[in-house]
């Protein structure tokens, strides 16, 4: 349980011209000790320390006492609810709630802090994303209708390169994205209603050139705020545009094309010139399709400490899901090819991270998925080699590994190879590959 109490902060740094000190409630948790400040300043002698309260000796000390009076109140209420409903809140959680509940909290502010949370516990593929996202909004809101949609798009775009060109020069950082959104104001959670979001959906269309699957997700992740700020008090229920008879978030489902047994084989029977990019490329993606589709970026990390005893032992970016699977016999064929690499590789057995820093997670992070960007480009040259038609990608492993299971491996079993938690996302996944019943009551028709 917190014990709060209001007390005169002394400090000389924080003392005004006029020799008034700031009036402060000091949480207390655990040892640990955490200040609210309530703006009001008084002079020394006219604080009563162990009363805990201004004395009359300072005008206005009878409303003024009222006033802090409230403060403290709110403070220890949100330290008793927390106690009633077993919520064990740490002294800096309790000033952040009463922080926030004497604070007009944007929309923005609250999806930076959501950004800078996601940051810090290293889930950097959530992180960039959804500040992208952000950028589209504030983009949204402060556009010029009177503008033609060329200047808009231009404007937009030139943005965006400076952003990303100063990023890559170091003189823009996540620190400074997160404080230009932390600090801006411009959008309250209330004016997010259904009007709003169609209004959205149609720039983002229009001018940010976005598919339906993209602008989803910006509204799955405005959803997600919406979730979050309401369960901690900051926005109304009523506030809430999504759901019912308000916006319903539809994901359409594209088809899922793999590549057919030949098709495979033709890529495996592909010669390339040993340790170049594309030999490089063709091993991580078959590699990715041996193991039931493993993400490509999973692949580019594994690591050699993560194979023991004849089986793959790794932990999902995705969901942090842990996997076990024996190394199957072509796997171990390619696993050979880089054995005697392990040094200069780092420990990595597939080449794209040697040069990273493994002491900055952020810095695997970005030569991660700078590697994906060149294994998908470079999958369009093999592509082109081997005569596929197809959209040859890092992600296609995983639908070329359903396509040739078809329905000949027990759903159960997809489940577990596929690292799905639910079984009917297996079987909605596999449904896409599993076309022979159609297609038998097709010829069936048509045979008259």
């Amino acid at each position: 349980m917190a014990t709060v109490k209001l007390v005169l902060w002394k400090n000389k740094k924080d003392q005004k011209t006029d020799n008034t000190f700031p009036i402060a409630i000091r949480i207390t948790k655990d040892r640990k000790i955490r200040y609210v400040f309530t703006g009001k300043y008084i002079l020394e002698k006219d604080w009563d320390a162990e009363k805990c309260k201004v004395k009359k000796s300072h005008e206005g000390s009878t409303r003024l006492n009222v006033f802090l009076g409230k403060e403290l109140a709110k403070v220890e209420t949100i330290s008793d609810r927390a106690d009633l409903l077993d919520e064990d809140l740490s002294s800096a959680q309790i000033k952040k709630k009463y922080t926030r509940k004497n604070t007009k909290v944007s929309f923005f502010k609250f999806a930076s802090e959501r950004i800078k949370s996601k940051h810090l516990t290293g889930t950097f593929s959530v992180s960039q994303p959804e500040l992208s996202i952000l950028y589209n909004i504030h983009e949204f809101i402060t556009w010029n209708p009177a503008l033609s949609r060329e200047k808009i798009i231009e404007g937009i775009n030139a943005r965006r390169k400076e952003r990303i060109s100063q990023g890559r020069k170091g003189t823009l950082t996540l620190q400074d994205h997160l404080k230009f959104f932390e600090n801006n104001t411009k959008l309250a959670f209330s004016e997010i209603d259904v009007n709003f979001l169609n209004r959205f959906k149609t720039f983002c269309a229009a001018y940010l050139a976005h598919s339906t699957r993209t602008i989803a997700n910006e509204l799955i992740f405005i959803r997600t705020l919406f979730n979050a700020a309401i369960q901690e008090k900051l926005v109304d229920e009523k506030h809430y545009p999504f759901g019912g008879d308000n916006e319903i978030i539809r994901i359409m489902s594209g088809n899922k094309i793999g590549c057919t047994p030949g098709e495979i084989d033709n890529i495996e029977d592909l010669v390339l010139e040993p340790e170049t990019s594309l030999w490089d490329t063709k091993n991580v993606w078959l590699f990715a399709f041996y193991f039931a589709g493993i993400r490509v970026s999973d692949v580019v990390e594994l690591k050699w400490l993560d194979f023991l005893d004849g089986r793959l032992y790794y932990r999902m970016n995705k969901n942090e899901k842990p996997v076990s699977l024996k190394v199957p016999e072509k796997a171990q064929k390619i696993l050979e090819l880089y054995f005697g690499k392990r040094s200069e590789n780092q420990g990595f057995v597939f080449p794209f991270l040697k040069d990273a820093n493994l002491g900055d997670p952020r810095d695997i992070f970005r030569k991660t998925r700078n590697a994906t960007r060149l294994i998908d480009k470079n999958l369009k040259k093999i592509a082109g080699m081997c005569g596929i038609q197809k959209n040859l990608s890092a992600h296609i492993a995983r639908h070329s590994f359903g396509n040739i299971a078809g329905d000949k491996i027990h759903p159960l079993m997809l489940q577990k190879l596929y690292r799905h938690s639910d079984l009917k996302t297996t079987l909605n996944y596999q449904s896409n590959f599993i076309h022979k019943e159609a297609d038998d009551a097709l010829d069936t028709v048509l045979s008259y």
